[in-house]
């Protein structure tokens, strides 16, 4: 039997968000956010004995994202594979971590097979790190935001409000006409468009928070995100003009700041995954994560 699955909407927030809270994940796919704002390109969700699942179709394939919430996995399990029975298809399990995985095989020993998911292994940082920028490791980033400082004196940030979203979202149509980098089978810059367009319409409806980045009137960069744990920040989005030297470190350490000084709580920023793009993976692995979260794909072997 088939589970009804439908497309999040804002209605849905309160009910997910408390699942995932529950789950304990720092996943970025463990986000209502992230969820809502890319659900209409990559899947549609349900509720299932308590805990949330979602249904995803991607380059043909369809999987399914790790179920969050507490209690008996089991027959939230047996659900999904009776599902993917029901369509034809193998049972496949995004997001499954060590830890999941662990969970997995003492639920039903030996029945998945799994598979690391490289590109969407999660960059967490330590909030200080990112916030102050100290020690060897990090000498070039405060280089690149020295430079930047010499060079825009007269810069600022402030706060991503209903007042300058609008600039925010012209900022934002720019960038994606003069991107010009890399591309990748794992990410769809049209789809990133739309789910950008949604995350400004719902911008405060989300709980959406974010910080921009000018200098003379003139936005450079901007960057949101939101509280997906007590001591965990998702950065969803971050945009800044690479033609100007230094606006992605800056913007980054800013809002590294701004967390830290509105949420003393929390001790990790997820700046999410690199979509198997190498620059981009070049840039989170030059930060030196300190937690690369390992995904894999779990995909379940014999009939339940």
């Amino acid at each position: 039997m088939s589970i009804q699955f439908k497309h999040p909407t804002l209605d849905d927030r309160g009910w997910v968000n408390e699942l995932y809270q529950k789950s304990g994940c720092r996943g970025s796919e463990c986000s209502f956010v992230n969820m809502y704002l890319w659900g209409r390109g990559y899947g549609e969700i349900a509720e299932v004995n308590g805990y949330v699942v979602q249904f995803i179709k991607y380059g043909g394939v369809k999987y399914y994202a790790y179920p969050a919430g507490e209690g008996d996995l089991r027959p939230v399990l047996e659900a999904l594979a009776d599902d993917a029975r029901s369509y034809g298809h193998p049972m496949r399990l995004l997001g499954v971590t060590g830890e999941r995985r662990d969970e997995l095989e003492r639920v039903w020993p030996g029945a998945f097979s799994y598979e690391e998911n490289r590109d969407a292994y999660d960059y967490l940082y330590d909030i200080d790190r990112l916030a102050d920028l100290g020690g060897k490791k990090l000498q070039s980033k405060r280089n690149h935001c020295n430079r930047f400082e010499q060079s825009h004196p007269d810069w600022q940030v402030e706060p991503v409000t209903a007042d300058n979203l609008g600039q925010c979202r012209e900022m934002a149509e720019v960038w994606f006409e003069q991107y010009d980098g890399e591309t990748s089978e794992a990410h769809d810059f049209r789809i990133e468009k739309i789910a950008l367009g949604r995350a400004f319409d719902d911008f405060a409806g989300l709980g959406l928070e974010g910080l921009l980045l000018k200098d003379g009137g003139e936005i450079l960069a901007f960057t949101m995100g939101n509280r997906i744990l007590p001591d965990t920040f998702d950065v969803n989005f971050e945009k800044a003009y690479a033609a100007v030297q230094g606006s992605y470190p800056v913007i980054n350490r800013e809002f590294a700041r701004y967390i830290r000084e509105t949420h003393p709580g929390v001790k990790y920023l997820n700046r999410e995954d690199d979509m198997g793009l190498p620059g981009l993976r070049r840039a989170k692995e030059s930060y030196h994560p300190d937690i690369l979260l390992v995904k894999m794909i779990a995909t379940l072997e014999e009939s339940r």
